[in-house]
Formats: structure tokens, C-alpha cells, sequence
């Protein structure tokens, strides 16, 4: 008998040993992946719920909504990720001058 636990993955091969970090890896990714929808599902939820009683809650609203449409855009469309680009600028700068 060992004393102790039995470190199996210093026992396999090194592809063995790369392709059980990788299901690691992976399996944590997906965990992750998966919170993080859930999270953003629950502000979705908060945002569709609670009206904005002030402009900068309206423009944290509007900042949301750009960076959604902005992670859709293209590569190729560099005019509209400019333009989301300049309001959200804009949005900073207004509220620093609240």
C-alpha cells in the first residue's frame, strides 16, 4: 500500500497527460462560459425592468446596448465602430461634467 494519493497523471504519457489538461481546460471554460450568461441574463433582466430615473443610468443603459451591437459588427465595418466609439466618449464626458 502508499502512503499517500497516487499522482496518475505523472503515471500516463505526455499526450495522454496533454489531453487531460485540455478537458480541464475546457470543462472550466464551459463552467465560465455558462456563468457568465447567467450573470448577463440577470442584468438583461434588471435593465428590461428598471426604468432609468436619471441620464447617467440612461447612458450606462445605452453603453450597454452599444458594446452588444458593437461586438457584432464585422472587422470591415469601421465607420459604425468609430461612430459607438464617439458616443461612448461622449457619454464619459457629459458625465464627468455632472
Amino acid at each position: 500500500m502508499t502512503e499517500g494519493p497516487v499522482e496518475l497523471d505523472s503515471r500516463r504519457g505526455m499526450a495522454a497527460q496533454k489531453a487531460t489538461d485540455i478537458r480541464r481546460i475546457l470543462a472550466e471554460v464551459e463552467s465560465n462560459a455558462k456563468a457568465l450568461r447567467d450573470r448577463q441574463q440577470e442584468l438583461e433582466e434588471h435593465l428590461l425592468t428598471a426604468p432609468a430615473t436619471t441620464w447617467p443610468e440612461a447612458a450606462t443603459k445605452a453603453r450597454y446596448v452599444l458594446n452588444l451591437y458593437a461586438a457584432s459588427l464585422s472587422a470591415q465595418d469601421a465607420r459604425h465602430r468609430d461612430l459607438i466609439a464617439i458616443v461612448l466618449d461622449d457619454f464619459t464626458r457629459l458625465a464627468a461634467n455632472d
